[in-house]
């Protein structure tokens, strides 16, 4: 069992903050995921066809995340948060990436809901998880690169355990560690928002979305939320 808790400090500074937190045990990644295959082509045909279009940093959804980062010292423009370098992206490219099923589920209902997503390999944690601010004497090795080790800046949001950080600027770059592959079954993917009173009912949805892409590629699959009145959950 993993604890995962959002710090007080955290929750003190950004109190309108809500995560969902949706686990898949028995995860089987090597198999076809057509629903999740679907949903990528239908949202590159709607901005195709000029039907949609992800969201930007004129979104207000957007707008929140890059206060949040200037409130913590991280220029947005350059080091952005992951929704909005993902959806960036899909405008310029046409196409999202195809890395494996859970992470290509996770990345559609991100740019869907225009909201932040990512994954920790849960067999790869040790110990509890926090969201906090940095100190300064913590490492990062960022995903795809196991060779280099970065230090978060003090007062950086960021997810960690007790051996190092899991993501940076809070949502901008998971850790080699933790990524999840096609091997990984047992999994914690969150979606986040800190603009709950507004788009608290935009996160229920996409979390429900993200189940339901998930669900018959897992033996069981469980949505947990936090917040600063529930800071901390056991999955």
């Amino acid at each position: 069992m993993t604890l995962l808790r959002i710090s007080p400090d955290v929750s003190d500074a950004f109190p309108d903050t809500l995560i969902a937190v949706v686990t898949a045990t028995g995860m089987r990644g090597h198999e076809s995921w057509p629903a999740t295959t679907a949903a990528l082509e239908e949202l590159e045909a709607r901005l195709a066809d000029g039907a949609w279009a992800p969201a930007d940093e004129n979104d207000p959804r957007i707008e929140a995340w890059h206060a949040v980062y200037r409130a913590f010292g991280t220029n947005p423009r350059r080091i952005r948060p992951s929704v909005d370098a993902l959806g960036r992206r899909l405008a310029k490219k046409g196409t999202l990436p195809r890395i494996n099923p859970a992470v290509d589920s996770y990345n559609a209902v991100s740019v869907c809901h225009g909201l932040p997503a990512g994954a920790f390999d849960l067999d790869h944690v040790t110990g509890d998880v926090e969201i906090r601010h940095a100190d300064g004497s913590e490492s990062f090795t960022p995903l795809g690169e196991p060779g280099t080790v970065e230090n978060p800046k003090p007062g950086e949001v960021i997810y960690t355990d007790t051996t190092d950080v899991l993501t940076r600027h809070w949502n901008h770059r998971d850790a080699h560690r933790t990524r999840v592959t096609e091997d990984s079954t047992r999994v914690a993917f969150v979606l986040e928002t800190v603009a709950a009173t507004r788009d608290g009912h935009l996160l229920t949805t996409a979390a429900g979305d993200l189940q339901a892409l998930l669900q018959p590629h897992c033996d069981t699959s469980t949505v947990h939320y936090l917040s600063p009145a529930h800071a901390d959950i056991t999955v």
